[in-house]
């Protein structure tokens, strides 16, 4: 299961999506997410998966790797599912004691269900697409009018990136530490939660001491590279808007009065 949560990783291949600017998706990223929020409909979301469809073709990452991202999430989907089902008011169409089933809660448990699915896939295409470097500069630029309010850019793009990249590492240490105990008779895969939730409390400890060791090797990493950050600080390769950035700003702003037009429709 810890293999399939995509968040965080980056799929290395030449594309279109690839070569836009990370101020671009990050804008993108921003705008697929109200847009989300935007929809009271179920026909909308039509739109929404085309779209999803396109972006997904242009960025040559297979349909499979991205989908498998919301694995890992079923349960929480599942939670939220149920929860709508059960307790949101409407006209009943079956009741037993406490619980009640509406109608209402049928469409609107779809609908939340739909939006999560739909909101885990498309911001996992941000980091799939675009390299940790890539982000944090693009974070850095568009963070960058808050610097004359005193707001430390480069520190949070860093830590905002940093965070995002350590996701797909801390993930592969629990695994390892995982098979680990699972060779010494710990049990993981019991069907009795209790038991799974007594278990996962040793995994915990050495989980964060792997962390803060990760953590103080990249500072002193850091450190003995002379890392500066900050307003001097230059880079090896600057970002430069091109045609197809703005062509992709075009499509963003279209998209978003498409979504904002069939709210009211």
């Amino acid at each position: 299961m810890l293999k399939d949560i995509t968040i965080g990783q980056y799929y290395p291949t030449n594309s279109v999506v690839h070569k836009l600017d990370s101020r671009v998706k990050l804008i993108a990223t921003f705008v697929f997410m109200v847009s989300l929020f935007v929809i009271n409909k179920f026909w909308p979301y039509a739109i929404v998966l085309v779209s999803l469809l396109a972006v997904i073709k242009l960025s040559n990452i297979p349909v499979k790797y991205i989908v498998k991202g919301v694995k890992p999430l079923r349960w929480i989907i599942l939670f939220t599912f149920i929860i709508n089902i059960f307790f949101l008011p409407g006209d009943a169409i079956w009741s037993f004691g406490f619980m009640t089933i509406t109608r209402q809660g049928i469409e609107q448990a779809v609908f939340m269900a739909i939006r999560l699915v739909f909101l885990v896939v498309g911001t996992s295409i941000l980091t799939l697409t675009t390299s940790p470097i890539e982000l944090t500069d693009g974070i850095e630029r568009l963070l960058n009018p808050f610097r004359k309010i005193g707001l430390p850019v480069h520190e949070l793009a860093m830590m905002m990136t940093i965070a995002l990249r350590f996701i797909p590492t801390l993930l592969d240490e629990t695994d390892k530490i995982m098979k680990a105990q699972m060779s010494r008779g710990a049990d993981f895969e019991s069907k009795n939660l209790v038991n799974r939730a007594k278990n996962l409390v040793p995994l915990l400890v050495p989980l964060f001491v792997s962390a803060f060791r990760r953590a103080d090797e990249l500072a002193m990493a850091m450190e003995a590279r002379c890392y500066r950050g900050g307003y001097n600080r230059t880079k090896m390769k600057e970002s430069v808007m091109t045609k197809r950035d703005y062509i992709a700003y075009g499509i963003q702003v279209s998209y978003l009065v498409i979504i904002i037009v069939t709210r009211y429709l």
